[in-house]
């Protein structure tokens, strides 16, 4: 699929973790584990032991079974797993042929017949939970619809560029379709594909010699990188699916092996010369190097309708005036931060001054540990939540890869906190930008955000309550919640010291720009070179660590407001804790708990089951949870 959205998968679903209840302490500042400056050996001897169920020593491994038997899903819940598992079941079937007309119009004849079926669909309309499912799904089946379309413009541009993809994908259709196989025919099939990939080999290779028009006469124009990476791609699956196809049937069908082996060789050799050619010359992409930051925007339709599917009532302009506001916010606090420090208004010296309190090599691991007890302890100690002493138990910790530290310059969470650091295998600078990225104080204002209370604990509750709605999964709730405990401990004093609110502020800022250079890029307005001097300048970011968050941003891995949504989903949450919290009507573990409970959704549909106001037939988004930002 090239079309990606919000329901691509959140990169941090996972499980969850907590520490043994009843062993609540009085909270403090606790001194951390020294920095490499000016630490010695017996400074750092002086280790935290992690102690309650992180030790794995849980009291109370097995959860109350009355509150399980107690608690009531949704009466539409599995009205959404079919659908679910029907969708997945077609995926399935058409996993194997990237891209066809055939897959586009079973796809298109599946979610209309969903969407006429859901709007015949009659729920009590007392019901606020099914009332919200059949919301959530009639969306979903419109966004999908929007997305199969989306899909269809972008691959109806690149495949001029793939004259013979019919050819291809009429071959992995026979096994698809349990066709017979006819080596002999097969074999014409694969010469003539040769040909055809060939032909249009030579094709390209004339065009961006010419400049632009030439190779078949049609007075082409060359095509732009970000039309040639979407070309590399495609090319890559059908290569892929047709070397699997191949060895489905080779080895095992002798006349088919003895006709097609030679043919099926000489068609992948010209598949890959066309591939280098488009990567080459159209991409600026040469073998043996980085893939460079081409990104594929979306424009303002598809904006807009990536927005209605997350229900964010407002235009990306108006989002970009939400993160200018709170950029000033932050500016601010910054400068506060500076003078403690003795910096005075040079927050930039006080932010490089933090960068150099880093581990030693080798000890990240140990201060990981510590900070997620202490946000733990912190959280536990002020009645903020629920946390199942098993979730605390089962968290495990991973060193990052070199490789994929190029691509997340920091931590990743879940039940596994992935951690970025430097390897041995690294330059000289890059093992220096990893550590000043990763220091002590950066580090202090994530672990909560990948652990406990947020991502972790997320996919733990999630796994466990109301898992249908992993369908709704949206960034807006996954990064919003986690986001939105930052925001929290800030609010509640959780960096004591000028150096750990700096190291808060520093991703505050962060997230920020984050939505402005994200929207400004789908729009058509901010270039990823100016992305990346955007995080270097604004932000503070090493330079290596900001290719890799505008890389990681553009490449395809995430939707196009999954950048967005970190902030902006933890502004509605904070809207609503401030509304039901601050209000008297809730408390802090009810409010949270329930959210959790209440599975991934946008957090407008988590507005509705807080409030207890069942959505209409016809909903649309109207909730400004920030106001006028303009």
């Amino acid at each position: 699929m090239i079309a990606r959205g919000p329901q691509d998968r959140d990169h941090n679903r996972a499980s969850n973790v907590r520490a043994e209840e009843g062993s609540v302490k009085t909270h403090r500042h606790r001194p951390l584990l020294r920095p490499s400056i000016g630490a010695g050996p017996a400074a750092l001897a002086a280790i935290v032991v992690i102690t309650g169920t992180a030790s794995g020593q849980a009291s109370s491994p097995t959860p109350g079974l009355e509150e399980v038997v107690a608690f009531q899903e949704s009466s539409l819940a599995q009205v959404v797993e079919q659908f679910s598992e029907d969708l997945g079941a077609l995926e399935r079937r058409w996993a194997d042929i990237p891209y066809s007309a055939a897959r586009q119009t079973r796809m298109r004849d599946f979610l209309a017949g969903w969407a006429e079926e859901l709007a015949a669909l009659q729920v009590d309309p007392d019901d606020v939970e099914a009332a919200i499912d059949l919301t959530l799904l009639s969306s979903e089946v419109r966004y999908r619809q929007e997305l199969l379309a989306r899909e269809g413009r972008m691959v109806a541009e690149v495949l001029p560029l793939l004259p013979f993809a019919d050819e291809i994908v009429a071959l992995l259709d026979i096994r698809h379709s349990r066709k017979e196989v006819d080596g002999q025919a097969i074999a014409g099939n694969l010469a003539a594909l040769a040909g055809l990939v060939e032909e249009a080999d030579r094709a390209m290779r004339s065009r961006v010699a010419a400049g632009g028009a030439g190779g078949n006469g049609a007075g082409l124009t060359t095509p732009t990188p970000i039309t040639g990476l979407r070309a590399v791609r495609l090319l890559q699956s059908y290569r892929s699916a047709l070397g699997t196809w191949y060895r489905h049937y080779s080895g095992y069908d002798p006349l088919f092996t003895w006709w097609a082996s030679q043919p099926f060789e000489q068609a992948d050799a010209a598949l890959g010369r066309y591939l280098m050619t488009v990567r080459e010359r159209v991409v600026g992409w040469p073998e043996g190097t980085e893939e460079p930051i081409v990104g594929d925007p979306i424009g303002r339709d598809g904006m807009e309708a990536d927005l209605r599917r997350d229900m964010i009532p407002y235009t990306p302009e108006e989002l970009i005036a939400i993160a200018e506001q709170e950029f000033a916010w932050c500016d601010a606090r910054m400068l506060e931060a500076s003078r403690d420090l003795g910096y005075g208004d040079d927050w930039r010296a006080a932010l490089e001054h933090v960068k150099t309190l880093h581990m030693e090599p080798g000890r990240q691991p140990e201060l990981i540990m510590e900070l997620a007890q202490e946000a733990v302890d912190f959280v536990e100690e002020r009645d903020l939540l629920t946390i199942p002493p098993l979730a605390n138990e089962v968290w495990r910790l991973e060193m990052m890869s070199p490789e994929r530290q190029r691509v997340s310059p920091f931590f990743l969470g879940g039940e596994v906190i992935r951690v970025s650091f430097p390897t041995d295998e690294m330059t000289h600078d890059e093992k220096l930008m990893s550590m000043r990225g990763n220091n002590i104080h950066f580090s202090r204002a994530t672990v909560h955000h990948e652990l406990i209370p947020g991502h972790h604990l997320q996919g733990f509750m999630t796994d466990r309550y109301n898992s249908h709605r992993n369908l709704f999964r949206t960034p807006f709730w996954g990064e919003g919640w986690a986001l939105y405990w930052e925001m929290r401990l800030w609010d509640m004093g959780f960096p004591s010291t000028p150096e750990d609110r700096i190291g808060m502020l520093f991703w505050r800022m962060h997230r920020a720009a984050r939505i402005i250079f994200s929207l400004s890029f789908h729009l058509g307005e901010m270039t990823p070179d100016e992305a990346i001097a955007f995080l270097v300048d604004r932000v503070g970011h090493e330079p290596a660590n900001a290719t890799a968050e505008v890389r990681r941003s553009f490449n395809g891995s995430y939707s196009p407001l999954y950048q967005a949504a970190y902030m902006l989903g933890g502004l509605q949450i904070r809207a609503l804790q401030e509304q039901l919290v601050g209000g008297g009507e809730m408390t802090e573990r009810e409010f949270h708990d329930t959210i959790l409970k209440g599975g991934r959704m946008p957090i407008e549909m988590v507005r509705a089951r807080l409030l207890g106001e069942a959505p209409p037939r016809g909903f649309r988004a109207e909730w400004r949870f920030y106001g006028d930002p303009m």
